[in-house]
């Protein structure tokens, strides 16, 4: 899974950026409104948008349902928007990671970080709201709410 960088735009939403498997630089700007644009940008001058497709909020909904996007994601991004401060993140478990086959109780993450795992994504099957005894396993992608230092802090303890 692509790393993804987040960038609050005051008054606007906010921008996520990432690299494609095959170089191209994407972002999703998610409008207060809920609309969303998505960005492609050029390979040679990566400050020049080569195309830009307007989603309406329906349209967003339905073009991640075609993705395979689940309901906790859409849930989570929505509350995302109302909260100022608030920021989400998927963390894939790296079969190198120490919390490979270890709980999320194991990973302290809360207590050490100020951050909560609110699902893990394990191939087709979403979990929501996974409990401290909930064992993580090389694949999952854990989705974790809170401040961006704390978001830092999480990776750090989930990458050794």
């Amino acid at each position: 899974m692509a790393e993804v960088r987040e960038t609050r735009l005051p008054g606007v939403g906010v921008r996520h950026d990432f690299t494609a498997a095959d170089g191209t630089q994407v972002a999703v700007l998610v409008m207060r409104d809920g609309r969303r644009d998505i960005l492609v940008y050029d390979r040679d001058d990566p400050d020049a948008c080569t195309g830009m497709l307007g989603l309406s909020p329906d349209d967003a909904r339905t073009l991640s349902e075609l993705l395979g996007a689940s309901q906790v994601t859409e849930a989570v991004a929505a509350v995302q928007q109302q909260i100022e401060g608030l920021a989400i993140e998927w963390i894939e478990i790296a079969a190198s990671s120490p919390l490979a086959d270890r709980t999320i109780g194991d990973g302290a993450f809360r207590t050490r970080t100020g951050a909560s795992v609110v699902a893990v994504l394990r191939g087709d099957d979403t979990n929501p709201a996974p409990g401290p005894d909930f064992r993580l396993l090389a694949g999952d992608v854990i989705v974790v709410v809170g401040t961006t230092a704390g978001l830092a802090l999480v990776r750090s303890i989930v990458q050794g």
